[in-house]
């Protein structure tokens, strides 16, 4: 089990550890069981079987998009048990914790505010990977921390690419246009973040532009723009520890939600 989780945070996967930490009457397993479950749905190890662990698995995932710990209670009653040929009775708790691997972040464009960003966000524990189509930017001279370095088509590269859903995207690409490539390539992802430098006129723009399109209004809404908090940043890298602060709020969930997105901070085009 230890060798799971400790193969699961050096590979930054998404998991979550379900520990059964009490128990009184007739259950069948014992304090300290554990399964581990993955953001997809596979698991290692078992804290009994039955509906009740199938219910704390999918807590467990829950918990890995949420980035919330839990504790909760199982009432392993009479007819609970002979649904699932159990002979049991009694009660137990779980803890469900989400593991903090390393998150993924991608960095779409390769500009100064994202070399600025990726040197802040590497400090802090993520892993990133810069994308641009201009291979004199995207190369590891410039940005040395980085995961993965990627010069390619940036719309071709993110439309074939399968970003996990606990990724953070990053849109800081060089123009209008760019950006509203990269955002349409990216629509309607569940992904953990995705945020879009720019101006308020321009978010709007995008923002209209992707809703024309089709795109889900709830995924738009999600949309962090413009990207970062609000702490008056004006330098490059002021911009980059804006953004990071973001992503710190997102990941340890201090953002306001319990969820995957908030509001965008400026959508008036979003009804």
């Amino acid at each position: 089990m230890f060798s799971a989780v400790a193969d699961a945070l050096a590979k930054g996967e998404q998991a979550a550890l379900v520990t059964i930490v009490s128990t009184s009457g007739s259950t069948p397993q014992r304090v300290g069981a554990k399964v581990l479950v993955y953001e997809d749905g596979r698991t290692v190890g078992t804290i009994g079987g039955g509906c009740y662990e199938s219910d704390a698995c999918g807590k467990a995932r829950d918990a890995i998009r949420t980035r919330r710990a839990a504790l909760v209670s199982y009432e392993l009653s009479d007819e609970l048990a002979q649904e699932n040929g159990l002979i049991c009775g009694g009660q137990m708790q779980v803890f469900i914790e989400p593991l903090d691997a390393s998150p993924s972040l991608y960095v779409v464009g390769a500009g100064h505010v994202s070399q600025h960003l990726a040197q802040a966000a590497t400090r802090v524990g993520f892993r990133v990977h810069v994308l641009d189509d201009r291979e004199r930017f995207a190369n590891a001279e410039r940005f040395p921390e980085a995961a993965s370095v990627i010069a390619d088509d940036i719309v071709a590269w993110l439309s074939r690419a399968e970003l996990p859903e606990s990724s953070y995207v990053v849109v800081v690409t060089r123009g209008h246009t760019h950006d509203l490539e990269a955002m349409r390539a990216l629509a309607g992802r569940p992904l953990r973040y995705v945020g879009m430098i720019g101006s308020r006129a321009k978010v709007v723009k995008i923002t209209e532009a992707l809703i024309n399109s089709g795109v889900p209004k709830d995924w738009v809404r999600a949309v962090h723009a413009p990207i970062g908090l609000q702490i008056g940043a004006v330098t490059p890298e002021e911009i980059a520890v804006s953004i990071v602060a973001e992503l710190i709020a997102v990941r340890r969930g201090a953002d306001g939600t319990s969820d995957v997105g908030r509001p965008m901070k400026f959508a008036p085009a979003v009804r």
